[in-house]
């Protein structure tokens, strides 16, 4: 039995599990680590190669594994699943992702660096943000109501409602004022704290150079922007913009078989959030250039043999495309030339 090159690590909150083999495939340990004697056992160890599963907090480990001269790969656990031989348990996932690391047509996540992770926080505060703004909303409408006092949809028909509460109005009971006046302090909060929220994103991504470009493609806002620069580590690890917009879930699921090509919807796999932020600028795009047109005659085009949505789906793994190659090449948007008839 030779010395350990290749460790599987199976992560959790308090109790991890490590596989090693060595250069021949012969278990060298398989064994229960707490989480605070983990980095000891490594620094025990010579430099080898680690695969993990790219889940939560495995960002931090990969950057701290590679501290102490290790080389660390993360894999999605969707490519990990192939490899657990029969019954799921902890034992099991470290040693599929130690044999799952040594493929070489493994697809890895490139690690994220601590200010890549922070603009993500921000970004998960203000979507958790705006989902209790929308509760709070729906609770103080809900409750003045049963009180008959109902108003339009919409941010001023909701603050015609707060205005009520502010002001005492009689047919309001004191003991329903007092809650009222509970939930339209914490909405008051929630909407400083969101906009405090939308500030940061902004000064973030104006202060990224790659940022700033990602904004001249129409659809891409300063929220897109950031997220793309953000959530895509290492744009060169794509080899293709559509393998951008297939890592996104952008490009349509595949069912083919004996040289017969059977194309579905979108697979919807990938960054869920990043998905939803390109289909929103996309459809931003699409309404445009159905009120005021557009010099985009790919666009008139699709428009007029496809519904709204397959456009805006279309359009979105354009942009995936565009954004791709504007991050990798180092240009800038530059606008379709309209060619002469």
């Amino acid at each position: 039995m030779g010395p350990v090159v290749t460790v599987g690590l199976d992560i959790a909150k308090s109790v991890f599990q490590v596989h090693g083999v060595d250069a021949g495939g012969e278990v060298v340990f398989r064994r229960q680590i707490r989480r605070a004697q983990l980095l000891r056992f490594f620094v025990d160890q010579p430099a080898c190669l680690v695969g993990i599963e790219a889940c939560a907090t495995a960002h931090y480990w990969a950057r701290e594994l590679s501290r102490l001269g290790h080389t660390v790969r993360l894999m999605p656990p969707s490519y990990v699943k192939p490899y657990v031989k029969r019954q799921k348990n902890d034992a099991a996932d470290a040693e599929a992702i130690c044999e799952a690391v040594t493929r070489p047509t493994m697809r890895f996540v490139e690690v994220k660096s601590p200010e890549q992770q922070s603009v993500m926080v921000l970004h998960r505060v203000r979507t958790m943000l705006m989902r209790q703004r929308i509760q709070l909303s729906n609770a103080i409408r809900g409750h003045m109501a049963e009180f008959g006092l109902v108003a339009p949809i919409g941010r001023e028909g909701l603050q015609s409602l707060i205005r009520l509460v502010e002001a005492g109005d009689p047919s309001i009971p004191e003991e329903a004022r007092a809650c009222l006046e509970m939930l339209a302090a914490q909405l008051s909060l929630v909407n400083q704290q969101l906009l405090e929220t939308d500030r940061q994103i902004r000064a973030s991504v104006r202060a990224s150079e790659v940022g700033r470009r990602l904004m001249g493609i129409p659809g891409v806002g300063p929220l897109l922007a950031s997220a793309l620069v953000a959530t895509v580590a290492e744009p060169s690890a794509f080899k293709s913009g559509r393998n951008l917009a297939a890592w996104i879930g952008l490009v349509p699921k595949q069912n083919s078989s004996g040289g017969k090509e059977r194309l579905g919807g979108i697979t919807k796999q990938g960054d869920r959030y990043l998905r939803q932020l390109m289909v929103v600028g996309a459809l931003a795009v699409v309404r445009y250039a159905e009120r005021h047109g557009t010099r985009r005659p790919w666009l008139v085009q699709l428009l007029a043999r496809r519904p709204t949505k397959v456009a805006t789906v279309a359009l979105a793994n354009k942009m995936a495309r565009m954004a791709w190659a504007i991050m990798t090449s180092g240009q800038g948007y530059r606008e379709p030339e309209l060619r002469a008839a």
